[in-house]
């Protein structure tokens, strides 16, 4: 018998009646007997819900609550044990494929973030976005679309979204209903609540790659080429200060991931976040994490507050997984002051709207500094800027490699190295390709004095410049 007949099976009639019932129990009423066979008690899926919460709730009770969870083979064992005696004891028989999909699902609830698993467990999905209960999109290939996926009610999902921050140390709730937190694998996590959400609690979570993406993996997506990320290997070598620069989702912690990977392992590396999400392989580093404030308005650690304490840890190069505010000055301090082959990300839309932000950003100090001053300590401290934009087709790309040259004037000047060309748009794909500008960039000593030597061909000139 199926799962659905068997539960119909089980219930009462709703009142008894002398007419016939219709299945499910329920008695005819004024639209005959017709009516009612074509009016099931409950629908298939109030059914299914059900007999999951039941069976659910009956696990929960009995489960140990000293229990390990974190040793999850053990616990679905046991798990498994109980779930079959249940089914045992109250006599629900079900298919194999229904008793496995209940299972899973049953698990998922207990171990895992309920409905969320299987978008978690897909690799084609970088991103999940849950807009209150009814409405979870994903991205696929930089493309949005919807899913089937759906949680019980809006208390059902702020129950998956405690179970995310609780064990940070985080909380969620009327009077701070916004929250930035990770996953176990790193996968970045904002949450926005009621009041401030109108549509019911808000989940986004950015999922990290399983196996973090390498060089090779961006040259064969398009995003970059073999010769860019030659150069760009030489400059993270030769220690130069570089800033990756891009709009949301555009791929900056993925790039910075990558260019971290260069760092020479007999270097000590301090990386400072928001959340944690870098993934580095070298032996000597140390992961930094901000904490906000606790219930009391107290014990917030900021980005800020990280830098400065990374500059008396004795760090080769500092790491910084995204500069927002007043520790943009630090920042920029700590590259003039000795740790060259420091690197950030920053938002902008281009090269010149990411210098103006950083200005900006650096006013948030607090510190009264001429415009000009600013300027120069940013001409100074910055060498290179790597631009990242995700195209109309949904490809993300570096659009431009820029070196900050110096100042004229007031003005920064800049000469972009490389530059993306766009030269068509067919069958739903951007058609270009990084190139270089032909220039080669001021601080190419620096990359000599590293023991490297880039061939001319890198930059698009000729063998006529060949004096290394």
């Amino acid at each position: 018998m199926s799962l659905l007949r068997r539960i119909e099976k089980k219930e009462p009639a709703a009142a008894p009646s002398p007419s016939p019932a219709a299945p499910g129990g329920q008695s005819q009423d004024h639209g005959g007997a017709a009516a009612a066979q074509r009016r099931p008690a409950s629908p298939p899926r109030d059914a299914y819900m059900d007999l999951k919460t039941r069976v659910q709730n009956r696990l929960v009770a009995e489960l140990d609550p000293s229990m390990d969870i974190s040793r999850t083979d053990e616990v679905r064992r046991t798990i498994r044990q109980m779930y079959e005696s249940i089914l045992e004891e109250e006599s629900i028989v079900l298919s194999r494929v229904e008793r496995e999909r209940l299972f899973e699902q049953i698990v998922a609830e207990i171990l895992g973030l309920g409905p969320l698993e299987p978008l978690l467990a897909d690799d084609t999905v970088t991103e999940i976005m849950v807009n209150g209960a009814k409405n979870v999109f994903v991205e696929r290939k930089g493309k949005l679309e919807r899913t089937s996926v759906t949680f019980e009610s809006n208390e059902h999902l702020m129950r998956i979204i405690e179970r995310i921050v609780a064990p940070l140390g985080r909380r969620i709730d009327e009077s701070s209903p916004q929250v930035d937190a990770r996953l176990k694998d790193g996968s970045r996590v904002n949450a926005v609540i009621p009041p401030i959400s109108l549509v019911g609690p808000v989940l986004t979570i950015r999922k990290f790659f399983k196996v973090p993406l390498q060089v090779a993996d961006l040259v064969r997506l398009g995003s970059v080429t073999e010769e860019t990320m030659e150069f760009l290997r030489a400059c993270v070598i030769a220690a130069l200060n570089i800033v990756v620069s891009g709009g949301t989702g555009t791929g900056k912690t993925t790039f910075l991931n990558i260019l971290s990977s260069f760092i020479p392992d007999d270097e000590r590396i301090v990386t400072i976040e928001n959340a944690a999400e870098l993934q580095l392989r070298q032996d000597h580093v140390v992961t930094l994490e901000s904490r906000p404030p606790n219930i009391e308005g107290k014990g917030e650690i900021t980005i800020r507050d990280l830098v400065i304490n990374a500059l008396r840890m004795r760090p080769d190069r500092i790491v910084v997984g995204e500069c927002r505010g007043g520790e943009s000055l630090d920042m920029l301090q700590a590259m003039n002051t000795g740790h060259e082959g420091s690197m950030t990300t920053l938002h902008a839309n281009n090269t010149r709207e990411g210098l103006s932000r950083l200005e900006t950003m650096v006013l948030m100090a607090g510190m009264e500094l001429p415009h000009r001053a600013i300027r120069e300590q940013i001409a100074a401290a910055i060498d290179l800027i790597i631009q990242l934009e995700r195209l109309r087709d949904g490809t993300r790309r570096v659009v431009a490699i820029t070196e900050i040259q110096g100042m004229e004037g007031d003005v920064i000047t800049t000469a972009d190295i490389f530059k993306f060309e766009q030269v068509g748009f067919e069958n739903g794909k951007v058609i270009g390709r990084l190139r270089p500008t032909g220039i080669r960039p001021k601080f190419i000593d620096r990359i000599e004095q590293a023991g490297i030597h880039l061939p001319p061909s890198v930059f698009g000139v000729g063998e006529r410049l060949r004096n290394y």
